[in-house]
């Protein structure tokens, strides 16, 4: 059939996406090969979160011409289903699909090989109500498995594109979870990290079910290792929620609990579901139940309307929580968000020196957390070979530090023990204990 090569933007449910659209190809007698390199089919998994993520997309579909004039060029994902007319109209692009019906795309490059014209099937997202179904069974070289769980958003904060590119909330089928967790253990996986648009929302648009019924059912695999969860809203985390993923034994105490600012009229603006104050007590919740958990986060600096003033109240907040890792982003506007009509729109200037000053701040947090755990015997899953240190694996503990361990054996997929000794930028050199 030849070869596919794919090329993928943004956040882990579009990385879990590309993997079920590999399996996809290959199952049809495609050879999947480098993005780099020369295809007869090109997908672009799209990002719209950010403008970057746009040009990004539009650079890399022109690239893909250039390569093999002759190739058939896939657009998906989030920039498509935003934006169907922009993409329709760069010429290079021979078949655009939005956020649905992925696993129809080998159909429409077959279709695409017989015609002329552009084949465009982006629908109304804000229609859709089942969830696509795309399973993985082999996720090439990695040894934690991202798992889709739950698909769009009803939140609507006011700077975020994605409820109208991924649409209303829809849950995966309890049963199909499982069967697809066991798959993935058979295949020797150790790890799944839940994962979807608004994770916290899995279940309220089914009869019965929630996110807490998922981890439980989870939990009860044998040979799996380890659960992890995605990005999830504060709001979700009850002290019965809580509690009761503290007496999971496969829950890693790790959690990556969205924040995006710590000042209480920056949130309201931003239409976010919480204050800092409560925020604040999920944090203390997790510290009581989960003494060593990580908790890491997304911070927004630079949101109109955001005055020094506001921005000095996230930091205070910032270094009342110390955070073991903080992912830091420049607000941008998105066309069709309310955020991008509001007053007050915040200069580049301005973010930059304030982005600079927060991840200062979070980096100098990360090496404390580390070091908290120095001397400490720890389970580490070694994932891959590192590309820094020459004969070091890399891998990480259930409360999410990275660490590199030394090993003349192939120890990737592999939990060992490992003592932590010495902080080395973000991670932690680590020596293996188990023979």
């Amino acid at each position: 059939m030849g070869k596919v090569a794919f090329y993928t933007l943004g956040c882990k449910v579009n990385q879990y996406e590309t993997e079920a659209m590999t399996e996809l190809f290959e199952k049809n007698g495609y050879n999947v090969v480098e993005s780099e390199e020369v295809a007869d089919v090109y997908v672009i998994n799209t990002c719209t979160v950010t403008n970057l993520g746009d040009r990004k997309s539009r650079q890399f579909i022109r690239r893909c011409k250039r390569k093999n004039p002759d190739s058939i060029v896939a657009v998906v994902g989030c920039y498509s289903q935003t934006a169907p007319d922009e993409v329709s109209k760069i010429e290079e692009v021979d078949v655009i699909l939005g956020t649905n019906d992925r696993n129809k795309i080998v159909d429409y490059v077959k279709k695409k090989k017989k015609q002329k014209e552009k084949i465009n099937v982006v629908t109304d997202i804000m229609q859709v109500r089942d969830f696509e179904e795309m399973t993985i069974d082999n996720i090439k070289g990695k040894t934690r498995a991202f798992l889709k769980i739950q698909e769009g958003c009803n939140q609507y904060c006011s700077y975020c594109i994605i409820p109208y590119a991924r649409g209303p909330i829809r849950s995966r089928k309890l049963d199909d979870i499982i069967k697809e967790v066991k798959r993935l253990v058979e295949n020797g996986f150790k790890e799944v990290v839940l994962t979807g648009i608004h994770v916290a929302s899995y279940g309220k648009d089914l009869d019965k079910g929630t996110l807490l019924d998922v981890i439980k059912e989870v939990n009860k695999i044998e040979g799996l290792k380890r659960i992890r969860l995605s990005s999830i809203e504060p709001t979700i985390m009850t002290e019965k929620f809580v509690k009761t993923l503290s007496e999971l034994d496969k829950v890693c105490d790790h959690f990556h609990l969205s924040l995006q600012s710590g000042c209480d009229e920056t949130l309201k603006r931003m239409n976010r579901k919480y204050t800092t104050k409560e925020y604040m007590e999920v944090v203390g919740r997790i510290k009581h139940y989960m003494p060593e958990g990580s908790i890491t986060t997304d911070i927004i600096v630079g949101f109109p309307g955001e005055t020094d003033e506001e921005f000095e109240k996230t930091m205070e907040f910032v270094k009342d929580i110390k955070f073991s890792q903080i992912h830091v982003f420049k607000y941008s506007p998105r066309k069709g968000t309310p955020a991008a009509e509001f007053e007050n729109q915040v200069d580049g200037i301005v973010k930059n020196k304030r982005s600079e000053e927060l991840i200062s701040v979070a980096e100098k947090f990360a090496k404390e957390y580390n070091k908290k755990f120095i001397g400490q015997n720890k389970r580490v899953l070694f994932e891959t070979k590192s590309a820094e240190q020459e004969g070091y694996y890399e891998g990480l503990t259930e409360n999410y530090i990275k660490v590199l361990g030394k090993s003349d054996k192939d120890i990737s997929g592999k939990i060992l023990n490992a003592k932590l000794e010495k902080i080395y930028d973000e991670m932690v050199f680590g020596s293996i204990l188990d023979k």
